[in-house]
């Protein structure tokens, strides 16, 4: 057994929405393993500022900044990708929304914004960038892609995101599906779960950690570590073998509570 079985020497990544929260905590995770890691956000001068923090300390971080919530978006960031690489070790589909409002107010856009980027996206980048991942794979190193799904996807909770819960739902079972046919081109899919990491999205664990910890089996929200760690395993050799799985990393707040 190597020493690299985590390594991520030589391998290149993409990180949709890797500018901020979990994104960056799994692009600057993959960097640390060795990775080149393209980033891409819609917000130019947040992605381009990351990519330089990223890039600081020796690592190889470029800032593609594209909006992928359509389909369009998705096959321009392809193509970018493609001018630069002539193969795609690893995506990770993580770019997101939410969406929060009551039931007898909850409004179409609020449902199609948040199920184009958190379903539709993934699937359509994934495609387009699937002659680049074919490019990279082989049966002794497959190529991976990772999905950031969510716990909101595996149980409900008390916030009213109906498509959020919808959508991260549907992109666990797409997961499945997509594997099951990507394994033949020696593609890995899997998903992640994430619980409570401290975000912009999640601002109740970032500003109400202590509050949050009580709520979770392990009595504390996830660390920067905890999210890259599980990404690295899925994304490096130790992870060759988990094929359509969805890690959930939240504490045990899915599946270890008893309320």
């Amino acid at each position: 057994m190597g020493s690299d079985l985590f390594s991520l020497k030589g391998k290149v990544a993409l990180v949709t929405g890797g500018s901020r929260g979990i994104g960056k905590m799994i692009a600057a995770g993959f960097i640390e393993q060795g990775a080149k890691v393209y980033i891409t956000a819609r917000k130019a001068a947040v992605s381009d500022a990351t990519a330089a923090e990223l890039s600081a300390n020796g690592g190889e971080c470029i800032s593609i900044p594209i909006d992928i919530s359509t389909v369009e978006g998705c096959k321009r960031l392809a193509e970018e990708i493609m001018k630069r690489e002539p193969r795609l070790d690893i995506l990770v589909n993580n770019a997101g929304a939410a969406w929060l409002a009551p039931f007898d107010d909850f409004p179409e856009a609020g449902w199609d914004k948040v199920m184009n980027l958190n379903v539709k996206s993934p699937f359509f980048l994934t495609q387009a960038l699937h002659p680049a991942l074919k490019a990279a794979a082989s049966m002794e190193r497959p190529a991976k892609v990772i999905n950031i799904a969510s716990i909101d996807g595996q149980r409900p909770n008390p916030q009213e995101t109906y498509s959020y819960h919808a959508s991260k739902a549907g992109l666990i079972h797409l997961t499945r599906r997509l594997a099951a046919t990507l394994i033949a081109d020696n593609i890995v899919m899997t998903a992640i779960c994430p619980g409570a990491f401290a975000s912009e999205m999640n601002t109740v664990a970032r500003d109400h950690a202590e509050e949050t910890a009580k709520r979770i089996p392990s009595r504390r929200v996830g660390t920067d570590e905890d999210m890259a760690g599980a990404a690295i395993y899925l994304a490096s050799r130790a992870g060759d073998y988990v094929v359509g799985v969805t890690l959930t990393v939240d504490g045990g707040v899915a599946f270890a509570n008893t309320y």
